[in-house]
């Protein structure tokens, strides 16, 4: 079966690390293209490229300041996945008590040296 496009859905664009890098990098501040390639150390028509995929499917919003472009994470749109995720939680929770409690009773268990 032949994988979907990026651009058709949001778990499609993000299943692509280096876009989940870009969102990430764009959460706090907006910024140009520029600033992206720098700070991610990534090549001009890759970020363009990753960043066309996001506005596609609304993840990133975008402006014009003069010639420059300024790009942003749009939260709002970023929501339905954390929702979808947070059924999760749950699991990750009993994971984590798991190993918190393998831990301590190792600990208790283990000779003082």
């Amino acid at each position: 079966m032949p994988r979907a496009a990026t651009t058709s859905d949001t778990f499609n664009a993000i299943a692509e690390s280096r876009r989940r890098d870009i969102l990430s990098y764009l959460a706090p501040a907006e910024r140009s293209v520029g600033d992206i390639v720098i700070g991610l150390r990534m090549g001009q028509p890759s970020v363009s490229k990753h960043l066309k995929v996001l506005r596609d499917v609304g993840l990133v919003r975008a402006r014009r300041e003069g010639r420059h472009m300024l790009y942003r994470t749009k939260a709002e749109a970023i929501r339905p996945l954390h929702e979808w995720t947070k059924t999760f939680e749950q699991f990750w929770s009993h994971q984590l008590d798991a190993i918190k409690a393998r831990a301590e009773a190792k600990a208790k268990n283990t000779p003082k040296v």
